[in-house]
Parts: structure tokens; C-alpha cells; sequence
């Protein structure tokens, strides 16, 4: 996708059918005190979360935040970016480009490395991003998958695939983007 090409951003953007503003027959009822994806608008909104996000590595500290960016959009748990300044750097390397975003933009990824023990690909950024976009920019967010992530002490299920970063806490219902079958939502 040529970003610099409106017509090839809108056209990648164009594509979703669900976006918000009606759930689908086959969403979960939330229960009480839960909010369904469903409900999340696309393009996706950028909030402020001021809960308590930690992340651990084994029994290292990785990132520990009252000031992430909770990117919630239609299908997928919320996606958490870490201000950068709330993350232990020294455990980042750069994994290299991998993959664009059509809301926010091109992604690099980071791996984690702790003396001899390395976790490929686990983080990504946005130093770049697109219109909207713009307080990712030095803001990082970490697949849940090999790590040890809390929101507010309530520990995170990964969002479901290898490509998705959202993480699941008990407060949403689904079902989510990356389950079997959700290849077309």
C-alpha cells in the first residue's frame, strides 16, 4: 500500500463492514459491568487509560504506566501503548518493519533481550503515524502472548492469532477479532 496515495488509504480503510454503530447478530450480550467490542467505533478512538498497566517478563520489569493509550476498535479487546518513558528501554531491540496499519500508520517491532534470552517480535511502535494517530508516536504496545500483563491487577488473556495485540480483560465481551471464523469481520 502506497501511503502517500489517498485513494489506496481509503480503499484499505473502506473495507470493514462493521463499525460500531450496530452490533451484530452473533455479539455476545455484554453482562453487567461489561462493554461489548462491538460498540468500539472504526476507525478506532484513542483514549486515555489511567489504570495501573504493568508488564513483566518472567520476573523482570518491563513497563509499569498510569498513562497508556487504550486503542479501542470495533472487534478487537483494547490494544494498550505504553509511553515510552514507562518502559525499561534497555530490554528493547529493533526487529525491523513488518507492518502497516491503515489508521496509524507503519509499524516497527522490537524484541526483548535479557542477557542470552531474547522474545522475538513481541512490541511494536508507531514513531510515525498516521493523521489521528499521533500520540502513539513514542508510545509502545506488547502482544500479551509471552508476557505477563495486568490492567489494574486483573491479569490479560492475548487477544486470539498471531497478528492481533489487544488484550481481553473481564470487563469486555466479544467475541473478538482473531477467533476462528473472524477472518471477514
Amino acid at each position: 500500500m502506497n501511503i502517500d496515495d489517498p485513494d489506496s488509504l481509503e480503499l484499505a480503510r473502506s473495507q470493514w463492514r462493521w463499525r460500531g454503530k450496530h452490533r451484530p447478530p452473533f455479539a455476545d450480550v455484554p453482562k453487567q459491568g461489561q462493554v461489548s467490542v462491538w460498540d468500539f467505533p472504526r476507525p478506532p478512538e484513542l483514549i486515555r487509560d489511567v489504570r495501573e498497566i504493568v508488564v513483566f517478563w518472567g520476573k523482570t520489569l518491563v513497563a509499569q504506566t498510569y498513562g497508556a493509550w487504550a486503542v479501542r476498535e470495533t472487534s478487537h479487546p483494547p490494544t494498550f501503548y505504553l509511553p515510552m518513558s514507562d518502559v525499561n528501554e534497555a530490554l528493547l531491540r529493533p526487529a525491523g518493519r513488518g507492518s502497516f496499519c491503515e489508521w496509524k500508520g507503519p509499524a516497527l517491532y522490537w524484541d526483548l533481550l535479557d542477557g542470552e534470552h531474547r522474545l522475538p517480535r513481541v512490541a511494536w511502535s508507531y514513531p510515525q503515524p498516521l493523521a489521528g494517530a499521533e500520540p502513539l508516536a513514542n508510545c509502545i504496545a506488547f502482544y500479551a502472548h509471552h508476557l505477563d500483563c495486568t490492567v489494574d491487577g486483573q491479569r490479560v488473556v492475548a487477544q486470539a492469532g498471531g497478528f492481533y495485540g489487544g488484550w481481553i480483560t473481564p470487563d469486555l465481551s466479544g467475541p473478538f477479532k482473531g477467533e476462528s471464523n473472524s477472518s471477514d469481520w
